[in-house]
């Protein structure tokens, strides 16, 4: 079979499959029309349910916030969140059970953060699980997740007390606080160092500017980062000195982070969009409503069939 023969064949197989879908179509539109009182009654309660499901107090929404991890790696990580991605194994001292055994607070779930332009900052977060550790265009950041939990609508009032019982029990891990101990003094050490070099550069420019006697010859091109000063060429280190200074005020904001194990970029935020929002649950349960309507439709169609192969 050549390429084009599977294609004909694929083809062929798509117009079977659909003109089936069709004729099931059909037959599920009278039967709905033959037994309407049965696949209506079953719609109207469907409805109803939808509607009482979809409650303004009842709404479930999704609450996210960026987790910056200050030393453990994203397993370390995984394993300590795993008792609450599994709601179970959970110590009972730990301020979070209550909030998971009373239901206000489920569906624990991390995400990767992705970073497309390589600079170190988070571009977006894979909420569809599509990007690979082993993508280099996409790449997962090491430092960073996003943490996500579900919450009702009439326990959003909860959340600050939520994300600190989260973080309590996430940084009382034993070996996240010791990986955090490593990444702390190592932190503090590349702080002091960032600064030691800034103030080298800075002398360094002094000595060149004030003192360096240069053999250029005079009116020569002036590049970037050179000045003239009397008959000297000057050169100011002005771009080791700015990125110097970017280096310090990177790790000036990560040692301010770098408080605990897992610390949040910015607090908990709740999902605008309801994840039961009412017009989807109605089609929802409309659509399993009128299927499960049509199947006791045919099942009362075919009933005096049913009995005879049951009797036999």
């Amino acid at each position: 079979m050549n390429f084009f023969d599977l294609c004909a064949a694929c083809g062929r197989a798509i117009g079977r499959g659909c003109a089936a879908f069709g004729r099931l179509l059909a037959h599920m539109l009278r039967l709905t029309y033959r037994y309407w009182w049965i696949v209506l009654t079953l719609v109207l309660l469907a409805v109803a349910g939808a509607c009482y499901y979809t409650r303004t107090a009842n709404q479930i929404y999704r609450v996210n916030a960026i987790a910056w991890l200050n030393g453990p790696a994203i397993q370390q990580f995984e394993q300590t969140f795993a008792p609450l991605r599994a709601s179970r194994f959970l110590p009972e001292e730990a301020a979070i059970t209550s909030f998971i055994k009373d239901n206000k607070a489920c569906g624990f779930a991390t995400f990767r953060v992705i970073d497309c332009l390589h600079d170190g900052e988070p571009d977006y977060v894979d909420f569809k699980g599509k990007s690979s550790p082993t993508d280099t265009v996409r790449v997962q950041m090491k430092d960073r997740l996003c943490l996500q939990f579900r919450i009702k609508e009439r326990d959003k009032e909860c959340i600050p007390a939520i994300e600190k019982a989260l973080l309590a029990f996430l940084n009382s891990n034993e070996v996240m606080q010791r990986s955090y101990e490593a990444y702390l003094a190592n932190l503090r050490e590349e702080v002091l160092f960032n600064h030691r070099q800034a103030l080298k550069l800075d002398s360094l420019t002094t000595h060149y500017y004030f003192y360096s006697p240069s053999g250029m010859e005079p009116n020569a091109y002036v590049g970037t980062g050179v000045n003239f000063y009397g008959d000297r060429r000057i050169r100011l280190f002005l771009d080791e000195i700015y990125e110097q200074h970017e280096q310090i005020q990177k790790d000036d904001y990560r040692m301010l982070l770098a408080t605990a194990p897992v610390v949040l970029e910015n607090h908990f935020a709740v999902d605008a969009k309801p994840v039961n929002g009412r017009s989807k649950m109605i089609v929802l349960f409309f659509l399993l409503a009128w299927i499960g309507g049509c199947a006791l439709a045919e099942l009362i169609d075919k009933r005096k069939a049913l009995s005879a192969w049951l009797k036999a």
